[in-house]
């Protein structure tokens, strides 16, 4: 018989046959009846488990005239040198024999890869996938220790204990911790097994490094009326956080035309924003995230999208109603190919104000800066024209002295 499984050589079909009658070898805890395991490339030991002791068990390869070469029966089993390199066998089984020992080989488990996320601060959850393709039935024990920080800081639980890290099996490959302590930190034991043996994986968390909400819900975009470059944008918690008021989120929002690629991106605490800066008349997609209002753990992933359009201008809207006001009257006559020579105006009327505001502050300070420098200047003049005078008054004094009588001056 060919393996089903690829790169595993050939699982031979073996029939064991005694002189007493015996029953089949099931594998302790796998459920498979009749199937015996082996690793690859090692040999295999082969058992007739319902062979009483000291009767005689003889072995045959079904579909083949003798037993792989190399391989001996020793009291009464039989061993498999290098298990996956022997020949063929089948199904096929001969009357008055046995049941057949099916024998299925594999690897032994590896180290599983494990990741941890919390999407609230009360629980948190552990994924993992099999680090190697062992085609063998697998099954993973999950457990968990609470480290205390006291003493020693040892791992427990409340009560001392290895804790379950519960699996659904409507999510296979998961496993959740319940009513987790933000302040407490955690080792996670993930343990792989198979009917060969066990790996297992221990891995160190705490709540604030691996928290990652789950996206915000409720997303709405909407125009807004009479602003043409504006859309209002509302959402909600996501579901899964706590309601409680000292466990807060932040988020941002990304929005873009979509006929652009680049994003623009607002981050804010609120549960709406507006949106200043879109394009009039072109439709917008926009998406929202969460984080941990302290900055712990991870951005959540981006929330569904929501698309609106802003309207259109006023001038925009008078210009396109009458153009399609012309074209009704006249459908008989060729369309005009030339362009409507008035510009659009896609400005907002606060802008208007804001810029008109803003020219009056600027000739104002113009005028005051003229006003102040003419002051200047005349006060230099003024100024200026005093200091010449005063030797002019000085000579006058002088000559009226000489010319008085020298009785007088004496």
């Amino acid at each position: 018989m060919r393996s089903p499984i690829p790169g595993l050589g050939r699982v031979m079909v073996f029939l064991a046959a005694a002189v007493a009658s015996a029953s089949l070898a099931t594998p302790e805890g796998w459920g498979e009846e009749g199937v015996q395991y082996g690793q690859v490339g090692t040999d295999v030991t082969l058992s007739c488990a319902g062979a009483r002791a000291g009767s005689l068990v003889q072995w045959r390869q079904a579909g083949a005239a003798a037993l792989p070469e190399g391989s001996a029966i020793h009291q009464g089993a039989l061993v498999l040198p290098h298990a996956g390199l022997a020949g063929p066998g089948d199904h096929s089984r001969p009357g008055g024999l046995l049941p057949a020992v099916s024998l299925r080989l594999g690897h032994l488990p590896g180290v599983p890869f494990v990741s941890c996320r919390a999407s609230d601060y009360e629980n948190f959850s552990c994924s993992w996938t099999s680090s190697m393709e062992t085609f063998l039935p697998t099954r993973y024990i999950t457990t968990y220790r609470k480290k205390s920080l006291t003493g020693e800081e040892k791992w427990r639980n409340k009560n001392g204990h290895v804790g379950l890290c519960l699996q659904d099996p409507s999510r296979p490959g998961t496993c959740t911790v319940h009513g987790s302590e933000f302040w407490s930190s955690y080792r996670l034991n993930i343990t792989e097994v198979n009917p060969l043996g066990s790996s297992f994986r221990l891995l160190d968390v705490t709540m604030q490094a691996i928290i990652k909400p789950d996206p915000p819900e409720g997303l709405v975009v909407e125009p807004i009326p009479l602003a043409p470059r504006r859309l209002h944008v509302s959402w909600k918690y996501p579901s899964s956080w706590p309601k409680e008021p000292h466990f807060q989120l932040r988020f941002r929002l990304q929005y873009r035309p979509v006929i652009h690629r680049s994003w623009s991106v607002v981050e804010t605490v609120n549960l709406s924003e507006v949106i200043t800066d879109a394009f009039a008349g072109l439709e917008h997609v926009v998406q929202v995230s969460a984080k941990d209002f302290l900055d712990a753990g991870n951005w959540s992933e981006w929330s569904a999208e929501a698309r609106a359009t802003p309207v259109r201008d006023l001038a925009t809207t008078a210009s396109e109603e009458t153009t399609t006001d012309a074209s009704l009257e006249s459908l008989a006559e060729e369309p005009s190919q030339a362009p409507n020579p008035e510009p659009i105006n896609r400005s907002d009327p606060l802008e208007k104000m804001a810029v008109l505001v803003s020219l009056g502050i600027f000739a104002f300070f113009v005028l005051a800066a003229v006003l102040v420098i003419t002051i200047l200047i005349w006060l230099r003049v003024r100024k200026h024209g005093k200091e010449k005078t005063k030797p002019h008054n000085f000579l006058v004094a002088a000559t009226h002295l000489k010319a008085l009588p020298k009785a007088q001056i004496l």
